[in-house]
């Protein structure tokens, strides 16, 4: 399954889950019905603001849009770096990689980003009705991070730990491309238990 398939089955299956139709998750999250039509049917890739306003009125981290679903298998602890599901922006060009185990029960889960230069994307998270908790840590590059009205320039080996309530926005101003690790709180893992 390609990733522009797999997100358009979570983000239906999420939508439906949620008793949403069309136009009330276009109404929640600020995303046109017809991207979202177009988006469910697998006929376009949206763009990492997009799937965040999704994620956000889905109530959902961005990174669980990313999930196969695995109804009746079990479970594998192992996410062989082949089989991670990589994602690029079409808008920025920033690459994704979910690195953690699909499907599988942990309270935490991870994603590699690689992030061009001259590139900015920004996720407003003011609308999240519980905050989001999630660590960036800097593997090589430099990036600019504004949570908010607050603003961290970040090198190799820094690690920053955020609360996801405000708009969060990412920019590399550097000549190089950035890479980073993002380690997010799965609120899904405390409500399975």
């Amino acid at each position: 399954m390609s990733i522009d398939q797999l997100l358009s089955v979570r983000v239906h299956g999420l939508r439906k889950a949620r008793g949403h139709t069309l136009d009330a998750l276009a109404q929640i999250s600020g995303v046109s019905r017809s991207t979202i039509s177009l988006i469910e049917r697998g006929e376009t890739s949206a763009t990492a603001a997009v799937l965040g306003k999704l994620a956000q009125a889905l109530q959902v981290p961005l990174a669980s849009l990313f999930e196969e679903e695995r109804s009746g298998e079990v479970a594998q602890p192992l996410a062989r770096a082949a089989s991670q599901p990589r994602w690029q922006d079409p808008a920025t060009g920033y690459v994704r990689r979910q690195l953690s185990p699909a499907s599988y029960p942990a309270p935490l889960e991870l994603v590699e980003v690689r992030f061009p230069p001259g590139q900015s994307v920004a996720f407003d998270h003011a609308l999240r009705s519980q905050p989001l908790h999630q660590q960036l840590w800097m593997l090589e590059g430099t990036m600019q991070l504004t949570l908010g009205d607050q603003h961290w320039e970040l090198q190799a080996g820094d690690c920053l730990a955020m609360e996801l309530n405000q708009t969060l926005v990412f920019s590399n101003t550097g000549n190089t491309p950035a890479r980073y690790a993002l380690a997010l709180v799965n609120p899904e893992f405390s409500r399975s238990k």
